[in-house]
């Protein structure tokens, strides 16, 4: 199953930089193994914003939650989800 996820990023000011910092790195390992495992194939910058929008093709429903509630910035996150199916005109 696809799905569209739209990724808003909004880290408090009062959160320690260090904190920050690990919290980054941490959500970069994390989201690279997902790309690597094909379950992440593609993510793409909003020019200007601090977020996102992804492809995640996973098995269920279940699965993309999970993985979304394991990003370590999933706390300060505003997230939205799109299903997605395969469209009758695509020559794929």
């Amino acid at each position: 199953m696809k799905y569209l996820v739209h990724m808003d990023v909004n880290i408090p000011t009062d959160l320690p930089t260090d904190e920050v910092a690990e919290i980054k790195a941490t959500e970069k390992a994390y989201s690279q193994e997902l790309q690597r495992s094909g379950k992440w194939p593609e993510i793409w910058r909003v020019v200007g914003e601090y977020a996102n929008y992804s492809v995640f093709d996973v098995e269920s429903n279940g699965e993309l939650h999970d993985i979304l509630q394991n990003l370590p910035l999933f706390p300060y996150m505003d997230i939205t989800v799109i299903p997605l199916a395969k469209h009758p005109s695509d020559v794929k």
